[in-house]
């Protein structure tokens, strides 16, 4: 390493987010960046510990001491040819990963403060786009066609791989925009549409097909292929059947998520299909990302307040003595949208839904709490007969997603990504496509095995 001793002097230092006031008024990026040399400074924290556990840690494998060292030697073109080599898509994961590789960090585990290798990594790929180290390359064919079902970033990491083998790839996606969650599920405000657009006219230019408002029905695979690639994701979304689920404002997070996308890209839907948020109080119910995703989103569209509510209870802040590493740490997470205002509770049980007028007006829920289960599995809830009513006028679910269910598949059929595993990280995604690809080319080609 450059300088194996500078974690001792430079402390982290993270780039932050655009002013409160100034960014609720946009769906731009909230993230800000570091000027270079602080970025290099902050590269330069990587000290050369003994055991790497950020190797590990990444689903990817990425390698951050390598492109650290690089970066802070101002190698910029060998931090980005290091970053590639493992991460197709270091745009994405640099904006939206929970960065595992930080968690397990020997400075996270030490001092309790890592390594930025998520901003670092987004620095490295922005400057690479912005030099002009970014450019289509061509592959040699080798006469064999596969197909990808679904464009999110498993289909799309597949895709990537299996070009750069010699495939020629086509990618069908149902939807009129090419990206899946990526595209529709995460806001303008973490990962603007452009770096999609970016990429997916780099993977264009070097020879993947792609075909939107295509649905492919699995049962019936389109003839022409020697394999396919199924990533479909993870579609269908957790309901919450109690009774009122049929009043009119309940919404599930991926519609006004998705829908507010669209219309971002230019689209216009009739008053009466439009989701908004304006001048409603809006509940969320999931405490997760997607919950999170969806205050953001309603603050923009200028909601009067926004309450999200969990029925778990609500984690420790800081540390967490009962998910100790290396399991990832159950702690209490603020995103930037928490920080733009939402008031936050946990133990709650939603009951019912109420209305007026067939419209929700409030929900009914009551407070439970978690007892140590004697088989050591999950803690068992139990109510406490506590109630009370929350009134609203919008409701958004975001309990996450259902694993999907596949037919059978033909023998050169692989599944990759949420498909595969039920709802999952961008960054696992991106490694279960990779994973396909080389399951598909030693398929294809079974004398290399």
């Amino acid at each position: 390493m450059g300088n194996p001793k500078a974690f001792l002097t430079i402390p982290r230092q993270e780039a932050g987010y655009r002013p409160i006031h100034e960014r609720i008024t946009d769906f731009s990026e909230v993230e800000q960046t570091l000027n270079t040399g602080e970025r290099k400074l902050q590269a330069s924290r990587c000290m050369d510990c003994g055991v790497p556990f950020c190797h590990w840690a990444c689903p990817l494998g990425n390698r951050p001491p390598e492109f650290q060292d690089a970066l802070f030697k101002g190698k910029w073109h060998d931090a980005y040819e290091i970053l590639t080599r493992t991460n197709d898509f270091p745009e994405f994961t640099g904006r939206i990963c929970p960065a595992l590789c930080e968690k397990s960090c020997v400075l996270k585990l030490s001092i309790d403060a890592p390594v930025t290798i998520r901003e670092n990594e987004v620095a490295i790929i922005e400057a690479a786009f912005r030099e002009g180290y970014v450019k289509p390359k061509t592959y040699k064919r080798n006469g064999y066609k596969v197909a990808i079902i679904g464009s999110g970033p498993s289909g799309m990491a597949c895709a990537n791989q299996l070009n750069q083998k010699g495939y020629d790839v086509t990618i069908f996606e149902k939807q009129e925009y090419i990206g899946g969650l990526l595209r529709f599920g995460i806001p303008n405000f973490k990962l603007h549409k452009l770096i999609i657009d970016r990429r997916v006219q780099i993977m264009e230019s070097e020879g993947i097909n792609f075909k939107v408002n295509s649905e492919i029905d699995l049962t019936k695979l389109p003839e022409e292929f020697d394999a396919y690639c199924i990533c479909t994701g993870t579609p269908q979304a957790r309901d919450l059947n109690i009774p009122g689920r049929e009043l009119k404002g309940i919404h599930f997070a991926m519609d006004i998520l998705a829908q507010q996308n669209r219309v971002l890209a230019g689209q216009v839907f009739p008053k009466e299909e439009r989701i908004s948020a304006k001048g409603k109080h809006v509940l969320v119910i999931g405490g997760g990302d997607t919950g999170s995703d969806c205050i953001g989103t309603s603050i923009r569209q200028g909601a009067v307040d926004v309450m999200q509510i969990e029925i778990l209870p609500k984690p420790p802040v800081g540390t967490n003595p009962l998910t100790p590493w290396p399991q990832w740490p159950n702690i209490l997470k603020t995103s930037s949208s928490h920080e733009e205002g939402c008031t936050r509770r946990w133990n709650l049980n939603s009951k019912c839904f109420i209305g007026q007028h067939g419209h929700v007006c409030g929900v009914e829920v009551e407070e439970v709490e978690w007892m140590p289960n004697p088989n050591g599995t999950r803690p068992i809830m139990q109510p406490t007969g506590r109630k009370e009513i929350i009134k609203t006028d919008m409701v958004l679910l975001a309990m996450g997603f259902l694993k999907p269910e596949l037919p059978s598949l033909p023998k050169n059929a692989f599944v990759a990504g949420d498909a595969a595993t039920g709802a999952s990280l961008v960054v696992k995604c991106i490694d279960s496509g990779r994973k396909a690809a080389k399951q598909i080319d030693n398929f294809l080609h079974p004398s290399r095995i």
